[in-house]
């Protein structure tokens, strides 16, 4: 793949994000998505993104398991932001090596496995653990319109790069939710055999790392609580 190509397509993911960023605190207009009915007396459970993808590739069940997928798609609401407000955004990306692409499979299996869950916007969210109403620390999409990971094709994607968000405020402090975004870019990265670029689409080093965590301390401490003062003493 020629750089300059993978600069052109990663260069549209600022836009890409600012829209998802506005979607993501939509609400759901009435009639969307699909209900689904379950047995009271039995707990629902339900097979991982990557084991039936694994399943659809290995030709087991292809046509249950592409339904099921498109289900969860359409009626998936995990990871929707309560508000779409924003003060800051903080993005890494996650591009393919030159001459290759990052594939839709590989980039399933590998969110799995770096503990994401896909969700609201069809796209991947790192949740609060235990609290996933509070909606996403940051978010996963990929960089080429319209952004999202459509379940029903997933096999035939091909994309040159994933974008990291992070929008703030979020469910955390800045920091850790920088320092949970950092160490799952670069695991993906691994997985997938791919590099960690900054916001600017370069290689992402120590020198630029220091620099976002000390852009993140001056944000939390800028939205700390104010300590609460005694009643003056008479």
């Amino acid at each position: 793949m020629d750089s300059t190509v993978l600069r052109v397509g990663i260069a549209i993911a600022g836009v890409l994000l600012l829209a998802a960023i506005y979607f993501f605190g939509r609400p759901r207009k009435p009639g969307q998505g699909r209900r689904v009915t379950e047995r009271p007396d039995a707990e629902r459970i339900e097979p991982t993104l990557g084991a039936q993808l694994e399943q659809e590739l290995a030709g087991e069940g292809a046509e249950q398991a592409e339904f099921d997928l498109d289900a969860r798609a359409e009626t998936n609401d995990i990871g929707r932001r309560a508000d779409a407000s924003f003060e800051k955004i903080v993005t890494l990306y996650v591009a393919a090596r030159a001459g290759n692409v990052l594939r839709g499979s590989d980039i399933v299996v590998a969110a799995e496995k770096a503990g994401l869950t896909y969700g609201h916007m069809q796209i991947f969210h790192r949740l609060v653990e235990g609290h996933p109403e509070r909606g996403p620390v940051f978010s996963v999409a990929n960089i080429m319109k319209p952004g999202s990971f459509d379940m029903g094709t997933i096999q035939e994607l091909e994309t040159p790069a994933i974008a990291f968000f992070l929008t703030l405020p979020a469910p955390m402090t800045a920091l850790d939710a920088w320092e949970k975004m950092l160490p799952t870019a670069q695991r993906m990265a691994e997985l997938l055999d791919g590099v960690v670029l900054d916001e600017q689409r370069n290689a992402l080093g120590r020198q630029r790392i220091a620099h976002i965590r000390d852009e993140l301390r001056g944000y939390d401490r800028q939205h700390e609580a104010p300590p609460l003062t005694k009643p003056a003493r008479w």
